[in-house]
């Protein structure tokens, strides 16, 4: 079932494995233009392996992802990672513009405004690797979004940011959904998920444990401070000891 707008992204069985160990055990969504999924676990859930393979920078070991709509589906996907894979010796500009380019939006005058909306205009011509963490946070945001990709992924995206930043990279990603496309993205901050997101799926042991939208989402959400974490914990089993 398509929650948001037109389905984008289509996800079946999905199934990553690393040697013996199941990261990703047959996840199932379809994901449609407009929504924000907010991906919730612990760690070693899948959320990253889930992005990876959607973007294609993890081969499946079964199952499938299709990109819908027109153009290459490569060209349409931006996936900030974390932490954010970045070209070290390129200026901010440089590295968010040649995104765009891969893309086919070379020169494209949006990417200026991304830069500018992200609060990265002041650093544009720094170096990536001089850059302190929330900042590469950022970037990889505007990267991830360059050239208006259709889907995107964002790994833990929106954490270690600063308020005004938080807020800048919260409205940016609204923004981006609000002309289509479809945005999935990893967190432990439930306080994000709760304001920023559409949709929230739970994942657990590589398995969708839960998947809350419209109005199951709307009486969760109105049950006040903590309910989502209560909802949360009562899914998902406390991390064993190493």
């Amino acid at each position: 079932m398509v929650r948001g707008g037109v389905s984008l992204l289509e996800i079946a069985g999905l199934t990553v494995r690393y040697g013996r160990r199941v990261a990703l055990d047959g996840l199932t969504m379809t994901v449609g233009g407009g929504e924000i999924v907010g991906m919730l676990g612990p760690n070693g859930a899948g959320k990253s392996t889930a992005l990876l393979a959607i973007a294609g920078a993890v081969a499946p070991a079964a199952g499938s992802v299709k990109i819908a709509g027109d153009g290459d589906p490569r060209r349409r996907v931006g996936l900030a990672d974390q932490p954010p894979t970045m070209y070290e010796f390129f200026t901010v500009a440089e590295h968010v513009e040649f995104c765009a380019e891969a893309r086919g939006r070379a020169n494209d005058p949006s990417t200026k405004t991304l830069l500018a909306q992200l609060g990265l205009d002041g650093v544009a011509e720094r170096l990536v690797r001089e850059l302190s963490f929330g900042y590469r946070q950022r970037v990889g945001l505007a990267a991830a979004l360059a050239g208006g990709t259709d889907v995107i992924l964002l790994d833990e995206t929106l954490n270690g940011l600063d308020p005004h930043a938080g807020r800048q990279a919260r409205e940016v990603v609204a923004a981006a959904a609000k002309r289509g496309a479809a945005v999935m993205l990893s967190t432990h901050l439930l306080g994000v998920a709760e304001r920023l997101c559409t949709r929230l799926v739970i994942l657990d042991g590589g398995k969708l444990v839960d998947d809350l939208s419209g109005t199951a989402l709307e009486r969760l959400v109105a049950g006040g401070a903590g309910a989502v974490e209560e909802h949360y914990l009562k899914l998902v089993r406390p991390e064993a000891a190493p």
